[in-house]
């Protein structure tokens, strides 16, 4: 039976983050192994700058981290789910409607782990 808290953290704090990095991750490598051309280069960066950037506005904003990290998470895993661990695909031909099914399954997975975790 997992603890009901690490050092005052709740654990379902720590799954978000540590499914977080893990998407995180995952999204890094397939753009790595994936992507060719110039779109390489800027794609790689901006997604480096994501967890960063993001801390940088929940705190400049004040508040919203975990609601962020919760949203962060559902995206990266909602778009390794939809592109098949190829996120080149979103903007591929015919992506219209993997972007619609990425959209719909982050929301959904964002609702379902902020009622889960919130």
């Amino acid at each position: 039976m997992a603890p009901e808290s690490m050092n005052g953290l709740p654990t379902a704090v720590l799954i978000v983050w540590v499914m977080c990095a893990l998407g995180w991750g995952a999204v890094y490598l397939t753009l790595r192994r994936g992507l060719r051309g110039p779109a390489r280069g800027p794609a790689l960066f901006t997604h480096t700058l994501t967890p960063a950037s993001t801390i940088l506005l929940c705190s400049l904003v004040g508040f919203g981290s975990l609601q962020s990290v919760i949203v962060l998470t559902a995206e990266w895993w909602a778009l390794l789910l939809v592109t098949g661990l190829r996120p080149e695909r979103l903007v591929a031909a015919g992506g219209l409607g993997r972007l619609a099914a990425w959209a719909a399954a982050a929301a959904a997975g964002t609702l379902l782990a902020g009622h889960l975790v919130l």
